[in-house]
């Protein structure tokens, strides 16, 4: 109490005096705009003033006006020097988002002027010249433009698959994961975050691991290449990536040769090999996702792995992949792509388009060490693997009352926050859920990871202030409809969400 008085009493000059400088200011203010004031005077003296009184009066009426103009002239002016002044300050913004626009556009041109030049180089040994200057296509009679996916050809010739005896569970994936990435590459992650991993693939073939630097979450996605001994390829996301050659390569019209990434290459390669293939994008958001890997996103939400076809090149040659019709190539059905974001100034923000499509995991802390047994590496087969997800999925169900109360909690989120999740995020946790429930956990836990992280996630692009004085009922509802405590983790974000409001 003491201290709080003595704040007071301390303060009360300061503040005492702004109060009385303002207040002073406003009953001048008043005084100089009260017209029944000057009328009262009028009345008062004139009739008392002779002839000349009239006069008198109406030259004071006449100098009163003029004051008053002259005063509504000024803070006419002053404000609108204010309106233009912000004008000039928008102007100037907007010239700066120009000008790093421009900046971009630099980057992009600055990177395709470089491949240029290395088409066009004579000393980079990819192109020749005729006599007359002419470019002599260096391919020979019967060779590929797809010098990569033809060595794949090669390779898999003769390929016989190894016969595995696979009787493995989710759980038992996840628990063997968990030891291999301690035991064998000093790696520990939570029992929880395992089982959120390996349901993800059920959902989602875009996964994205954020949080931030330091948690181990592109060590996540390579140890688990090696876990199902065939390692993640790893593509790190370049700032100047602008489309989706970027992830495909391109075709050079000087060389008549197919520039193949590494990602294309394991792509073709996946087509022959019934294995896990894992590609990882590194630091994705470094580029605005939309721009190189929106072909993707579209293409891997189609329902019928049949339209999973990209086109790579207009027009089919002989000497063309096995694996390519007419120029085009169907996409692996056993690859997953799994991309790492850091939030901060270098980097983009994740779109809605993005998140509805991906199944993003929270890596917000380091592991704890444990001692784990040692473990080997897991033979297994991504035919058992999504197998093991449509098991799960009629086995573990979610309930019909789950079900229910997610439909009342839609009603209420479209009643109080205009917000609805739609038919693609409830696909996704009928797919989601069961598997988690299959690699031993909780069905309401994945319920309520799910809602906080795809749905309640949206609340972060509405106007705080206005969805301020419906939070505390949110969290009532949630509670009442679920059970005291059960949705922690939408609890929580709501939590965050109220500190900062």
């Amino acid at each position: 109490m003491q201290s709080g008085d003595f704040f007071m009493e301390f303060m009360e000059p300061l503040i005492g005096g702004v109060w009385e400088i303002l207040k002073t200011i406003g009953l001048k203010l008043v005084n100089m705009f009260n017209i029944v004031h000057y009328i009262e005077i009028i009345n008062k003296y004139k009739g008392q003033m002779g002839a000349g009184g009239t006069a008198m009066i109406a030259l004071a009426v006449v100098a009163l006006i003029a004051l008053f103009s002259l005063l509504v002239f000024i803070i006419v002016r002053i404000i609108r020097r204010f309106v233009r002044y912000r004008h000039a300050v928008a102007h100037q913004e907007a010239l700066v988002d120009e000008i790093e626009n421009l900046n971009n556009d630099i980057i992009r041109l600055k990177t395709e002027n470089q491949k240029y030049m290395q088409m066009t180089d004579p000393a980079s040994g990819e192109v020749e010249y005729d006599e007359n200057g002419n470019i002599i296509n260096k391919l020979k009679e019967g060779e590929s433009r797809f010098f990569k996916l033809t060595q794949i050809d090669q390779k898999y010739a003769d390929y016989v698959a190894p016969e595995l005896n696979e009787t493995i569970s989710l759980e038992g994936i996840c628990e063997q994961f968990r030891n291999y990435a301690a035991n064998k590459m000093n790696l520990y992650y939570s029992i929880d975050l395992i089982r959120l991993f390996i349901a993800s693939f059920a959902s989602n073939r875009l996964i994205i691991l954020q949080g931030i630097s330091g948690t181990g979450k592109t060590s996540l996605a390579y140890a688990f290449g090696y876990f199902i001994k065939n390692e993640s390829t790893i593509a790190s996301v370049q700032p100047s990536w602008r489309d989706s050659t970027e992830i495909f390569g391109y075709f050079n019209e000087f060389t008549k040769r197919f520039n193949e990434t590494e990602v294309l290459a394991k792509m073709y390669e996946a087509k022959y090999n019934n294995q896990i293939y894992i590609t990882v994008l590194d630091e994705m958001n470094i580029s605005r996702v939309e721009y190189y890997f929106a072909e993707m996103l579209s293409i891997l939400e189609l329902p019928s792995q049949d339209e999973w076809v990209i086109d790579l090149v207009p027009n089919a040659w002989d000497s063309d992949p096995k694996l390519l019709e007419n120029g085009r190539f169907k996409l692996p059905n056993n690859m997953w792509y799994i991309g790492t974001i850091n939030n901060d100034d270098s980097t983009f923000m994740i779109t809605d388009k993005v998140y509805d499509r991906a199944m993003p995991i929270n890596i917000d802390t380091k592991g704890i060490e444990f001692e784990a047994p040692a473990t080997e590496a897991l033979d297994i087969t991504a035919t058992h693997f999504t197998s093991l997800f449509t098991e799960a999925q009629k086995k573990y169900p979610v309930s019909e009352e789950t079900m229910n109360k997610i439909a009342q909690m839609d009603d209420y989120v479209i009643s109080h926050f205009r917000l609805a999740f739609g038919n693609r995020i409830v696909k996704q946790l009928k797919e989601f859920v069961p598997v988690y429930v299959a690699c031993g956990g909780d069905e309401m836990v994945a319920v309520d990871y799910l809602i906080a992280n795809k749905i309640l996630r949206k609340f972060d692009q509405l106007n705080l202030a206005y969805i301020r004085g419906e939070i505390d009922g949110f969290e009532a509802f949630l509670d009442q409809t679920f059970g005291n405590d059960v949705m922690k983790e939408c609890k929580a974000f709501l939590g965050r969400l109220k500190k900062t409001i």
